[in-house]
Order: structure tokens, then sequence, then C-alpha cells
């Protein structure tokens, strides 16, 4: 086993893999990375060149860039070659375990370049937040350190976490920085995951969907390193290709355009049948797992399922031969799923013949006899069973074609150099063919005068069908790196507000003038006129980011009433005006009147969340986390808003619903996802 798979979770949670580690996979990875960089530099050489054979003028100077373009073809297949072959290693990423076992098809993960925002980010915060940009370093490094993290996971359940944790946490990147219709400067790139060949763009979604697919990636892998003599082994494996399959649909049916091959859709759909195939293949490995009895009804049941087998990979072998894909997957792949239909074919029959062989006449006095009359795609005439010899040349026919298969299985095995290199896949083969000439030979002996009836195909059947799992965005909590930046529901960066101006107030005839609701941030609901509030500059639908020096972005209604109770007679404030949206009006905001409805849901120790429908909530960040109560308050006399304080004189306009800055991930992808 790779080291990379026995360190602890929390370990590769925090760390992921370490890419200087010698083991085989890491090497693997590695020099698929050194292998992009190579097929970069010589598609940018090869640009060039041709550039300047347009360009050029003179004909010697014509002759000589053609033969520096020739040079640099040549090195350019040359190291798709070398790609190709290493994303044809397959025995890398299987079991070590002694027992011989069909391999399965993983994926190598996307390789991608060193990616530096500090620059970008700090100026947004600067210019759009109206913040000191040096508070926030250890932000950005944090994010900038978890993108270098995940691009090197571990291969288990921690370095799906770490990928999901990186991909939730684009929610929130994108909604902070990603101003809507300006270009800021960051270009993701991302290389594709069979040719080498890299791609940029500016969009978030590119970069997610990128993640998505090395997520998948790597269920591929951990699914390929079962061991699937065993039980939880194979369990394991049916339940990681489901869910590669559910993330390789989830990008067919929401990212379109893409700008790589591996993320095109014809790919995405070969790949989807590819992983729901090797689930069918680990079912029917379940099946026969420890033996079985050896009986008619055992033996139909068993064909069913191969036959099922072989039907799923006949699929896979249609999508990879589409014109649209079948130069883009490695040969090797084409070579292994067409071994894989021929192979488990053959074996629909085998089991078939079994049937036929074993069934006796009282076997075919009860129900079992319907269960040949199905066996095949034609429905079998019940009279075919009534003579032994017309079983007995029956199961015959099953064998001769199950013996065809193999050959043909074997075949197309030793015509493929990397397939030669795969000697459990080799060993299984043999032995089954092995066994179905002996099996042939025995029957030869018995009755060599039995003419070998022609035997149709069996129906494909299984106990359990394979569907692709939907990825589980909720399965990772995250918490907002840049939450000091205040709720995303009004600091975001598609919203705009003025800078953050200081307003001082001295308590006049025990009012200061003005009344807040909400929280997280609160809001200023009415100012009173000619009091100290509207002398001050402050306007109704203006937020408190700061009392003194206290930032109360993220306050709650009752933390911040306390706030200014404890200024007494003056009161300092920072406060800002948004300028994109009516955050105190949403209705007019949207040219409609809608009467706000509140619903309190009580928590354990006695408090409770007053909600609003999700678009009729002006205060409620879409990030995710933690509500509390929020209300309607009015500074007048001092001993009024003591009471206020207590409790005693909050209106039931509770209109918010604040939020820390967790997130549940299927927010995430909802709200943040622009496919």
């Amino acid at each position: 086993m790779d080291s990379d798979d026995s360190t602890s979770t929390e370990s590769f949670k925090k760390t992921g893999c370490n890419p200087l580690t010698q083991t085989v996979r890491t090497k693997l990875q590695k020099r698929r990375c050194d292998l992009n960089q190579e097929i970069n530099k010589e598609l940018m050489m090869r640009a060039g060149a041709e550039n300047l054979f347009k360009a050029a003028a003179d004909k010697k100077l014509k002759e000589t860039v053609a033969l520096e373009l020739s040079f640099v073809n040549s090195n350019l297949q040359l190291l798709k070659e070398e790609l190709a072959e290493l994303n044809s290693c397959m025995t890398d990423y299987q079991n070590d375990g002694s027992t011989a076992v069909v391999p399965m098809i993983p994926l190598g993960l996307k390789e991608t370049k060193d990616l530096d925002v500090r620059t970008p980010f700090q100026d947004i915060i600067l210019e759009h937040y109206s913040e000191d940009q040096n508070l926030y370093c250890d932000e950005i490094q944090e994010f900038m350190d978890l993108r270098q993290t995940m691009r090197t996971p571990s291969r288990n359940d921690a370095g799906v976490q770490l990928l999901f944790e990186y991909y939730n946490q684009l929610y929130f990147i994108e909604n902070r920085f990603f101003i809507p219709n300006r270009n800021i400067g960051i270009h993701f790139h991302w290389f594709d995951s069979l040719t080498g060949v890299p791609s940029s763009q500016r969009s978030v979604a590119f970069e997610k969907a990128s993640v998505l697919f090395n997520i998948a990636a790597l269920y591929t892998q951990i699914g390929a390193r079962q061991d699937r003599s065993q039980l939880p082994g194979l369990q394991t494996a049916i339940e990681t290709f489901q869910k590669a399959a559910g993330i390789f649909k989830y990008l067919h049916d929401n990212f379109k355009f893409a700008p790589s091959r591996d993320m095109h859709p014809d790919s995405l759909k070969s790949l989807v049948h590819l992983m729901l195939a090797q689930v069918q293949e680990c079912v029917m490995e379940r099946k026969v797992l420890g033996g079985f009895q050896k009986n008619a009804q055992v033996f139909i049941s068993v064909a069913h399922e191969a036959a099922a087998v072989s039907e799923s990979y006949g699929t896979v072998y249609t999508d990879m031969t589409q014109t649209s894909v079948k130069d883009y997957v490695p040969s090797t792949w084409m070579a292994m799923v067409l071994v894989k239909k021929q192979h488990f074919h053959a074996l629909a029959h085998y089991y078939a013949s079994l049937a036929y062989i074993e069934v006796n006449d009282e076997d075919l006095k009860n129900e079992l006899v319907m269960e040949f009359v199905r066996i095949h795609k034609k429905m079998t005439n019940p009279d075919a069973l009534a003579s032994p010899d017309d079983r007995l040349s029956m199961g015959k026919g099953h064998l001769h074609e199950a013996l065809i298969l193999h050959e043909e299985a074997i075949r197309v095995h030793n015509t493929c150099k990397q397939l030669r290199k795969i000697d459990t896949f080799q060993e299984v083969l043999q032995h089954t063919h092995t066994r179905s000439i002996s099996r042939y030979a025995d029957l030869e002996q018995e009755d060599d005068f039995l003419d070998v009836a022609g035997a149709p195909s069996v129906m494909p059947k299984t106990s359990y069908r394979a569907q692709s799992v939907p990825p589980d965005f909720t399965s990772i909590l995250v918490t907002d790196i840049f939450h000091r930046l205040g709720p995303l529901t009004v600091f975001s960066a598609k919203h705009h507000w003025s800078p953050p101006r200081r307003v001082r107030m001295t308590r006049g005839q025990g009012s200061f003038g003005f009344t807040v609701r909400g929280d997280s941030p609160v809001i200023i609901a009415s100012v009173e006129a000619d009091s100290p509030a509207a002398v001050s500059g402050m306007m109704e639908g203006d937020f408190i980011v700061a009392i003194g020096d206290i930032n109360v972005k993220w306050a709650k209604h009752s933390e911040l009433v306390g706030m200014i109770h404890s200024s007494m007679e003056n009161l300092v404030m920072d406060i800002v005006t948004p300028t994109s949206k009516n955050f105190l009006s949403p209705s007019q905001s949207n040219n409609a009147l809608s009467e706000v409805m509140t619903q309190s849901n009580s928590e354990p120790g006695g408090a409770s969340h007053h909600t609003l429908p999700n678009n009729l909530q002006p205060f409620a960040p879409q990030d995710g986390g933690k509500s509390g109560t929020g209300g309607k308050m009015k500074f007048s006399t001092l001993a009024n808003a003591r009471r206020a304080s207590a409790g005693t004189e909050n209106t039931t306009e509770n209109e918010t619903k604040s939020r820390s800055g967790s997130l549940q991930p299927d927010e995430s992808f909802r709200n943040g996802c622009l496919w």
C-alpha cells in the first residue's frame, strides 16, 4: 500500500499528500505534471513558429521555420504518446492482493498551475470593501495554501474531503471578489486529464468544474485500489464508482461549453457509463464471491448477471467509438472495455451451459422451467427442454459460444501492448478459457455424435442495477475565510455601498432619534427629523459597521443594542449607505408589495429563530450558519432603552436571520456556480 494512503485523515485534511513522497502513485502524478508542462511549452513553441512561418516573406527563413516546426511536432507527438501510456497504466492503482482479479480503469487527476491572488484580492479589499488590505494577509495566504494543498490530495476519504472543502470555499471567494462585468486579473489554468493540453478561463465555474472532475477521478482511484476478493472491498468499490458516475453526470448536466476535451459532453457521457459498467462488474463479483451452490437456478442467475455486465461494457464501447471520443481516450481503455465485453459475454454463455447440463427432469416439473424459458433474449420453447439430449445439445451450444468469445477476448488482449503487461488480467482470461475447454472436452467424450445447437444470447438481468449517486455538497461544512469582511448578503462583490463614515451624536432630551432593526448587520430603520442622529448625517437604510473602534458587522441585534446603551450620552458609530439595493424595503426594490411573514422555530436552550421566505430576507446572508433573533429598537428615553435592552420593548417585527461564516455546501453549489 502506498504511504500516502495510510496517513491519518486529519493530517491529510490540513496538508494533503506530500508530492515528494516516492510512492508509485505520486511518481505517476509527478510525471504527469511534468509532461503537462512540457506539452504546454511545445505548444507555445509551435504557435510561435506557425505565426513566424505565416509572417515570413523570405523563402530560406520559411524553410528554416518549417524544419523547426517538424521537430516541434515530433517532440509533441512523443510527449503525447508518453502521456497516453501513463494514462493507460492501471496496475499501479490496483490492490496488491494475491488474488487475481480483473483490473479496473482509474483516472489521473487534472493538474493546475500555481495561482497568486494576493494583489487582486488586496486591491478589491481596498477599493470595494474600503478596508485596509494589509489586515487580510493571513486570510489570503490561508486560501492560497488551501488551493496548493488540494492539488495533491491523498487517495482516501480525507483527500475527497479536502477537495470538497476547497470546492465549497470557492462559493465565498466568487461572491467576495469576482465583481460582475469586471476582470480582476485572475486566470485559472488547468491541464486536460488525458492529453495534457492546457486551458485557461477567468470564470470560477471552470475552477469548480475542474475540482469536481478531480473528486470523481479520486473516487475512481479509491475504487480501483479496493481488495475485491473481500466483501467490504467490493462494497466500497461499488459505492465509490457510483459516486464518480454521479459527479461526471453532474458535470455533464451543468457545465456547458467546456474548454477542455475531458469535460466535453461526449467524454463525460462515456465516463459515466464506464463507471456504471465497473459497478455492474463488482455486482457480478459480489454474487460469485466465496463460491455458490451448484444448481441450475443459481447458474441461470449468474448467467444473467454476466450478460448485464457485458451489455454495460458494450454501451461504453459504443460511446468510446464515437468520432468525438475515439481519438481522445487512450487506446488501452478501448481495448480493455472490448475485452471485458467479450469476457463477460463468454461467462454468460458458460454459466447458461452449466444450467442446461445440470438440470434434470425432476427440476423441470416445478417453477424452474420458467427460468429456462426466459434465459434467452428470445423466449425458449418449453418443448426444447423435454429431452435430456436436447438440453445437452443446448448446453454444448452455449459452451461453444463461450469458447469463441474467450478466444476473441484473448486475441484483443494480446494485441494491446499495455494490457499484455497486466499479469492478473491475463491470468483471469486464461483461467476461464481453460475451464471452458475442459468442460467442452468432457461433453465431447460423453457423446461424440451429438450435434451442437446454436445458442442464442443470454438475457441481461441483474439483482442490482448500477446507478449514479449525485455529489453530496452538504457532507463538508466550511467557514468563510474572509468572514471579517461582513455578512455576504450585504458585503459581497455584487453589491455596492458608500465608504464608511463616522457619525458622532449626543443624546438630546433623552433620545438619539433613530431606530434599528435586524442583525448581522443591524440597519437603521428610521431617523427622526432634527434629531441628533439626523444632524450627524445618519439616514434610513444605513448599516452600522462599527461602534467606536469595534467592528459590529456580525453583531446580533441584542449585542449592538447593549453597546449603544453602554455609550450613555455620547455615541460614535461608523455607518455605510448601500447604493445598489434597498435593503430596508426590498419589496420596493422589486417593484412589488409583499407581506412579510415570520416563523419562529425553537431550538434547544430556549433560543428561537425568526425566518422569512428566502426571497424576502434582506439581512439573511446566503453563506450559512446559525441564526439569532433580531428586532426593531427605538433609542428614546434612557429608561425605555434599558427596558428594551432587557427584551421588554422589542417589537414583533423580527425580520432578520443572522448567520455566522459557516456554509452548508449545497447552498454553495446552488447559489455560487454559473453553469
